[in-house]
């Protein structure tokens, strides 16, 4: 079973996204704390899954009130995770 990751969102109706990546780098759960939940059963689904370089390519940068949105904040889980795990390796 995949460990379960935790990122704290930042600028957003969404306080947390709890998430999982499994040995091919791909998302394999993803779930929004809060927030417009419409929209983050729609992200999740489309993202589980893919490959996190590709969901972050694709996410990274849309805004939504302001500079962020959950979808953004999501792309910015998956950076810092990807950052956590190249530490990890030296």
């Amino acid at each position: 079973m995949d460990k379960i990751e935790t990122y704290r969102a930042v600028g957003t109706c969404c306080k947390q996204i709890m998430f999982s990546v499994n040995e091919q780098n791909e998302l394999t759960s993803c779930i929004f704390i809060h927030g417009c939940s419409g929209n983050q059963q729609a992200v999740s689904r489309l993202a589980i899954g893919k490959p996190i370089d590709e969901i972050i390519t694709k996410l990274k940068g849309i805004p939504c009130k302001g500079t962020t949105s959950c979808p953004d904040q999501l792309a910015k889980a998956l950076i810092a995770y990807k950052e956590k795990q190249a530490e990890q390796k030296q």
